[in-house]
């Protein structure tokens, strides 16, 4: 008999990415999402303490605005900590069924097909894959664009979420084109919180 799979959790379609630059204002980037968006809590540069003190308030605000929490790193850790899953990097890939065990939804980076078929073997629940456009963050990294970024999508087989450059007009013009709607950024919310600064 074939042991047929649950199929993946369906998970948000916006996401912040938290990124060392921004460690002063991510609370204020969480509070600027829209309801159901999700986070992907990196900072590995932060201290152990430091960093579980930024999740603990990030948590605060998930739970008011209905928001999605992943660690990017271990998955006891992520467990422990109470987060909704972990975001596995690359090297992590073997880490996958037991951070599904633990009951967290499991995410992981999509560079390039070797990554895409990893993620795939790990069933990953949803997959970023990046960078569809130029971007600050990494500006040595040469963009994908669209039909290479869409052959990694359906390589990955799974939810994919478009991360690099990306902002809401750019996701419509996806979605447009593809169907696919998620997309993940960290500059488009800087940019954002700059905007209510200056207006305030």
């Amino acid at each position: 008999m074939v042991r047929r799979h649950p199929p993946p959790p369906k998970l948000p379609g916006i996401w912040l990415f938290s990124d060392e630059r921004i460690a002063a204002s991510m609370v204020e980037l969480a509070a600027l999402l829209p309801p159901g968006s999700g986070i992907v809590l990196r900072h590995d540069g932060l201290a152990k303490g430091e960093r579980w003190r930024l999740a603990r308030r990030l948590m605060r605000i998930a739970r008011v605005r209905g928001l999605v929490l992943l660690l990017a790193g271990a998955p006891a850790e992520a467990r422990r900590w109470g987060m909704d899953g972990v975001h596995l990097r690359q090297h992590r890939a073997g880490e996958a069924a037991r951070a599904r065990r633990l009951g967290l939804f499991v995410t992981m980076p999509v560079h390039d097909g070797r990554e895409a078929r990893r993620a795939r073997r790990a069933r990953a629940a949803a997959v970023f894959i990046s960078p569809l456009h130029p971007t600050r963050s990494h500006p040595d990294a040469p963009a994908l664009g669209r039909a290479a970024w869409l052959r990694l999508a359906r390589l990955s087989a799974t939810q994919a979420a478009a991360l690099g450059g990306m902002t809401p007009a750019r996701a419509r013009q996806l979605r447009r084109a593809s169907g696919i709607s998620g997309w993940a950024a960290i500059n488009h919310w800087l940019n954002k919180t700059a905007k209510r600064r200056a207006q305030a």
